[in-house]
């Protein structure tokens, strides 16, 4: 299986999940700032790098859950991102989903194109370090949001978020296409 193969395969599973949370909960989200996103993110990246350096947990979860989502937390940044916050879950079902699949071809288009220049060296990496660079990524994202958004020469805050999918849905297939 190849990794574009892969990488539907995982984001097949984050949107079944967004699906199911939306039909439960409507779109709530839709009121968050971005910066209540990004510390949703943070808080389950934080979890995930627990995860990997204790050796005894007390809550049972796993780390494909944490990754999946980041992956649709992400996104629901990049729609805000999109549309702007709302006052209220103004979205149906069926328009949230078109979203959130318009976010999904973004980062998917990056993932073949940055793969293209740069060979899938992420296969070669751990799932520790792509913890830690989303952890980076947060933190410059959070910067950037104190800064009012203003980037001196940096990316912005979409690539940020991007980037996070990309690295989240690497690090599913490190967990899930093991050997496979």
């Amino acid at each position: 299986m190849n990794t574009n193969e892969q990488f539907d395969l995982i984001i097949k599973d984050s949107r079944d999940l967004f699906v199911k949370k939306t039909k439960d909960y409507g779109t709530a989200w839709r009121i968050l700032r971005l910066t209540s996103l990004t510390d949703q993110i943070f808080i389950k990246a934080s979890r995930i790098r627990s995860l990997q350096e204790n050796k005894t947990q007390k809550v049972e979860e796993n780390e494909d859950s944490e990754f999946i989502g980041i992956i649709n937390y992400s996104i629901m940044a990049l729609i805000q991102i999109e549309l702007g916050i709302s006052e209220k879950a103004d979205l149906t079902a069926e328009e949230a989903l078109i979203q959130y699949n318009l976010q999904v071809d973004k980062a998917k288009t990056l993932m073949i194109d940055k793969n293209h220049d740069y060979g899938e060296v992420w296969r070669k990496m751990r799932v520790s370090s792509l913890t830690d660079l989303i952890l980076q990524k947060l933190l410059r994202i959070k910067q950037i949001e104190d800064n009012a958004g203003q980037t001196l020469v940096s990316e912005g805050i979409e690539a940020g978020y991007l980037d996070i999918i990309n690295y989240s849905v690497f690090a599913l297939i490190h967990l899930n296409f093991k050997g496979k």
